[in-house]
C-alpha cells in the first residue's frame, strides 16, 4: 500500500494521541490512527494529517477486545508490511476515592490499558523481531510514579505499563527493538476539563499545563534514530511536577 515507514497510534483520535499522530505524520510516517468510538474526532485527525501533507488512515477497533484487535492487526500487517513504530496511547479514566470505586471501573481500565497493551503489542512485536528494528512507546502517567488521590485504579494500570515495558525492553534489546515509556504530567486535553486548573498550576514549578504537542515531540524523538541507544526508560514530561 505504501513505501513509507508505518506507525500505529492507539487512541489516536483526540488529545495527546492526535498530537502524536500529527507529529509522526509530519516526520514522514504513514500513520494508522486507531480509535474506539468517536468517529468525528478520528475523521478530524485524519483531515489534519492530510491537510499538512501527511498520509495515514483511521481504523476503528477496541484494543481491549482481543478478537477485534487480532483481526485488525492482521489486516494492517498484510497491507502495510513492516510496522516501524507502535504507540500505546489508548486509555480511560474513572476517578474517585478508592473506597468509593466500583469493580466495573477497575475492570474497564485493566481491559483497555493492560489487556489492550498485550493484545496489540504482542503481534506487532512479533513482526518487528525478524527485521531487528522497531520502537514501541507506551504512555504512562505521573500518577503511576507518585500516586494520586482519587486515581488508585489509573495509577495502578499506568504503573503496570511501566513494569511490562521494562521487562519487554530487556527481552528484545539485543534484537534492535527499543521499548520505552513516556509519563506525562498535567496536559491540556479534554481529560482534565473539569479539573481545578488554577490549583493544579501551583503544584507545577513551570506554573502551566503541558501541551499535547510537547508530548508528541518527545515521542517523535524516541521513535527516531537519534534515540538509538535509549530503551527500557521512563521519561517524564511534567514541568517539574515530579
Amino acid at each position: 500500500m505504501t513505501d513509507q515507514k508505518t506507525a500505529i497510534v492507539t487512541g489516536g483520535s483526540r488529545g495527546i494521541g492526535r498530537a502524536i499522530s500529527l507529529e509522526l505524520a509530519a516526520d514522514g510516517y504513514y500513520v494508522i490512527v486507531n480509535y474506539r468510538s468517536n468517529d468525528a474526532a478520528a475523521k478530524k485527525t485524519l483531515e489534519l494529517i492530510e491537510s499538512n501533507n501527511g498520509a495515514g488512515e483511521i481504523i476503528k477497533f477496541d484494543v481491549g477486545d482481543s478478537r477485534q484487535t487480532q483481526e485488525c492487526v492482521k489486516d494492517i500487517i498484510s497491507r502495510c508490511g513492516n510496522i516501524e513504530v507502535l504507540v500505546n496511547n489508548a486509555g480511560i479514566t474513572a476517578d474517585g476515592l478508592f473506597l468509593m470505586s466500583k469493580e466495573e471501573d477497575w475492570d474497564s481500565l485493566i481491559n483497555i490499558s493492560i489487556k489492550g497493551f498485550y493484545n496489540i503489542t504482542k503481534p506487532i512485536l512479533k513482526k518487528m523481531i525478524p527485521k531487528h528494528r522497531g520502537s514501541i512507546i507506551s504512555m504512562s502517567s505521573v500518577s503511576a510514579l507518585t500516586g494520586n488521590r482519587g486515581q488508585a485504579n489509573y495509577s495502578a494500570v499506568k504503573a503496570a505499563i511501566v513494569g511490562a515495558s521494562k521487562s519487554i525492553a530487556s527481552e528484545v534489546g539485543r534484537l534492535g527493538i527499543r521499548v520505552n515509556v513516556v509519563a506525562p504530567g498535567l496536559i491540556d486535553t479534554e481529560m482534565i476539563t473539569e479539573a481545578p486548573v488554577d490549583i493544579i498550576k501551583q503544584m507545577i514549578p513551570m506554573n502551566r499545563l503541558g501541551k499535547p504537542e510537547e508530548v508528541a515531540k518527545l515521542v517523535r524523538f524516541l521513535c527516531s534514530d537519534d534515540a538509538s541507544y535509549i530503551t527500557g526508560q521512563v521519561i517524564s514530561i511534567n514541568g517539574g511536577m515530579f
